[in-house]
């Protein structure tokens, strides 16, 4: 095994890294310096995906919220609770989590990790964890997220083979996932934001999330608002119409299922599912 693998990285061949999929997690963060008088504990949300739906972008318009703290030293992806999936985590696991958010007394802080919303295990784990983290979940048009996810992983290297267009495509199954956080967390703890919506009126819809946080308003400059952020550098591929027509009929019964459990989605965002509205 190891000879083969010598051999692998000879020919410059790179093991497969599937999103979302169990045993390519990384170790876990180191925590961060906790200074004299700060404190740390559980998070106080946690964005959990949906993946290449804007969350990093997002995460960083939370944070420029002046009750926020984050380290700028830290990544806002932890993937903290990928390594999990064949062992529960112990008490100490749970602590470790806790002292990755250092924070002055009376500011809030949190991550934001897609994996989370994919990998079955993460949310009664993240409740136990943290059992008063509120939950934000940005959703997008599941094609224009495909698209943009096959981009991603064109660009980070990932072999591109069945079971990776199989993750990439389960990923947009947002159904059963939204089922998942919904039994562990509740409606009140969980946010469901468009990112259509988000880009189109980001400033009213920051101004949810923070309320949503339990934060006081907070007005960002345009510039601040539109800073991209973990911008996809190359271009989606383009979809014929036969593959387009064949993610339509793909996503179309979870979409209608999505649908009547979150009345909040807006199906005229999603020019892909408008018809179903």
């Amino acid at each position: 095994m190891k000879s083969a693998r010598r051999l692998l990285r000879r020919l410059g061949v790179r093991r497969p890294q599937y999103p979302g999929v169990a045993g390519w997690a990384k170790e876990a963060p180191k925590p961060p310096p906790c200074p004299p008088g700060w404190q740390v504990g559980p998070p106080d949300f946690v964005g959990v995906g949906a993946q290449k739906a804007g969350t990093t972008w997002w995460f960083h318009l939370i944070a420029a919220h002046p009750d926020v703290h984050h380290d700028p030293q830290q990544r806002p992806e932890l993937h903290y609770w990928d390594r999990f999936s064949h062992r529960w985590p112990s008490a100490a696991d749970n602590d470790l989590y806790h002292r990755l958010f250092p924070r002055p007394a009376g500011k809030k802080a949190g991550e934001k990790t897609p994996e989370y919303m994919m990998d079955y295990w993460v949310p009664q784990m993240l409740h136990e964890a943290a059992p008063e983290v509120r939950i934000i979940v940005l959703l997008r048009d599941p094609i224009d997220r495909y698209r943009s996810a096959s981009a991603h992983g064109w660009e980070r290297g990932w072999v591109r083979d069945r079971l990776t267009e199989t993750s990439i495509f389960d990923a947009g199954l947002y159904n059963s996932q939204m089922a998942r956080l919904r039994d562990v967390f509740g409606e009140d703890r969980l946010l469901v934001l468009q990112y259509e919506r988000c880009v189109r009126e980001p400033q009213a819809q920051l101004s949810r999330t923070y309320a949503f946080l339990g934060l006081p308003d907070h007005t960002l400059t345009e510039e601040q608002l539109r800073q991209p952020r973990n911008a996809t550098r190359r271009q989606a591929p383009p979809l014929d119409n036969r593959r387009r027509q064949t993610l339509q009929a793909a996503y179309a019964p979870d979409v209608r299922l999505l649908r009547g459990t979150t009345p909040e989605l807006d199906l005229s965002l999603w020019p892909n599912f408008a018809q179903l509205d």
